[in-house]
């Protein structure tokens, strides 16, 4: 834990405004301690090697498993969504951790390379290394399955972390890092820090060895150039305003009741749900017939009382007013809701048709319980149109036999198909997007990678009759090393 700062800050109840608690504003000097702290246990860390490591990983899994009931409360009460809701979202944050901590060593396994025929009396190796101390700022949308989708596989690489949680989620991060401390066999390998803008732009420039940043797409920007002054790299999972595609072989019925679901669970906050349908026209009433068929059965309210719960972040209800709005005065159709649906600091279901593609609604996040379906004449178009987004997270198509050739159309980090999200549940695979949705990935090996660095070493065998690296070297060995690489141009590499 740092050092308690004088400034403070509140957490809200998002239903009411009630007051949660008050949390520290962790200052710049307190943030660089928190940083000197964490590199000072750095050493101790990797260490334990991966065994230890994976001991400790897993008793802080087990852990989080007997206290879900405690955890699950304190996310709902930061976010307001369900407790349901709460709880899918930390057994997957606690599976993932699981999944980091049996893998790190076989990830990370040096690897021997073919030092090729040129280079025959060299032994060439890769190994895999920690980068020392990672930032990680989290999201309040999900405060706990995604920051610790890079907290688990930096740890379990052998980093030490310092997280700064979203400030309208403090408590759910204290509580990560107080539960860690409980299993940890020495102080300040996890250490949380609270506070507001500020203290994460102190965190982005203190020095840690990567960064990683969950967020809008404007504050990632903001996020990557901070921490351009200290060339501290960084790892982005940003925004998304990810494409449903139906085709006309779909099983609509099970299409229509996932993309409402994903575009409508936790409010619509969720930066990997659906924002816009392209549709078939054959299948496009059907569709639209079974999707209204679910949102009408679903609506906002308190935990325990609605299917969903409201903004977290208060400014974000003017982001989907403007969107709704700017919708129907380009000429979008209202099917279900409609401007009147945003009632702070809940939204009810809105449903739009044949949206402009030059909307807000269809163009930027909107992050809230909306959906735009527009039909389309073909899959082409409907491809075309998904990769016409500055985005690139997350998609899911519903066919059952198109889906693979669709994918790989799809310029976006992840598909679901005839699934929705699913691919954030599943360990093994990476998680993150292209273009303004960011870059680096989390989850699977590819999440351990990122929070380590390759180093190259090679090892002369025996030392070979022409010496090439030397002053030595002759005019005939200069035509021997020519004719040899043009002979094999690569071969037996």
């Amino acid at each position: 834990m740092t050092t308690l700062s004088s400034a403070t800050f509140a957490s809200h109840y998002p239903v009411t405004g009630e007051v949660l608690a008050e949390y520290p504003i962790t200052d710049r000097d307190q943030v660089i301690a928190a940083v000197a702290r964490a590199r000072a246990a750095s050493a101790a860390w990797q260490n334990l090697g991966f065994a230890g490591r994976r001991k400790v990983l897993l008793k802080w899994s087990n852990l989080l498993i007997t206290k879900l009931d405690e955890i699950t409360e304190l996310v709902s009460r930061e976010t307001g969504k369900p407790v349901s809701d709460a709880k899918l979202e930390a057994s997957l944050a606690v599976g993932h951790l699981g999944w980091a901590a049996r893998h790190a060593e076989g990830v990370m396994r040096t690897s021997h390379r073919s030092p090729g025929a040129l280079m025959a009396n060299m032994s060439a190796t890769v190994e895999r290394s920690p980068v020392g101390v990672v930032g990680v700022i989290g999201p309040w949308n999900y405060p706990i399955f995604t920051p610790m989708g890079s907290i688990s596989y930096a740890l379990a690489a052998g980093n030490t972390v310092v997280f700064k949680p979203s400030e309208y989620t403090p408590g759910v991060g204290m509580v990560l890092a107080q539960t860690f401390a409980e299993v940890a066999p020495l102080a300040d390998i996890f250490i949380c820090i609270t506070g507001l803008g500020a203290t994460g732009k102190d965190l982005c420039e203190s020095g840690v060895d990567k960064l990683a940043f969950t967020g809008s797409t404007r504050t990632a920007k903001l996020v990557a150039a901070s921490c351009a002054t200290t060339m501290t790299p960084v790892v982005l999972e940003c925004g998304g305003k990810d494409p449903v595609i139906v085709a006309a072989d779909a099983d609509i019925k099970r299409a229509a009741d996932a993309t409402i679901w994903s575009a409508m669970s936790n409010a619509g906050q969720t930066c990997i749900g659906a924002e816009r349908v392209y549709v078939h026209e054959s299948v496009a009433d059907k569709f639209i017939e079974e999707a209204l068929k679910v949102a009408r059965k679903i609506h906002p309210g308190a935990p325990g009382v609605g299917n969903y719960g409201p903004a977290t972040m208060p400014s974000q209800i003017n982001v989907i007013q403007g969107h709704i709005d700017d919708a129907l005065a380009k000429g979008a159709k209202a099917v279900m809701g409609g401007s009147d649906s945003v009632k702070a600091p809940f939204v009810e279901p809105v449903i739009l048709l044949d949206v402009p593609e030059n909307s807000t609604a269809m163009t930027d996040e909107t992050f809230g319980p909306t959906i735009a379906i527009n039909r389309v004449k073909s899959m082409d178009e409907a491809i075309a149109l998904s990769n016409a987004s500055k985005y690139g997270l997350g998609s899911s198509i519903w066919s059952k036999r198109q889906g693979k050739k669709i994918a790989r159309q799809l310029h976006c980090g992840m598909v679901a198909i005839n699934s929705t999200i699913s691919f954030a549940a599943i360990a093994s695979v990476p998680f993150g997007g292209v273009k303004d949705s960011g870059y680096g990935r989390i989850h699977g090996p590819e999440g351990i990678l990122e929070f380590t660095y390759p180093r190259t070493v090679v090892r002369a065998r025996f030392q070979l009759p022409i010496a090439f690296t030397s002053f030595k070297r002759t005019k005939g060995n200069d035509k021997l090393i020519v004719t040899l690489t043009r002979m094999l141009n690569g071969r037996l590499g």
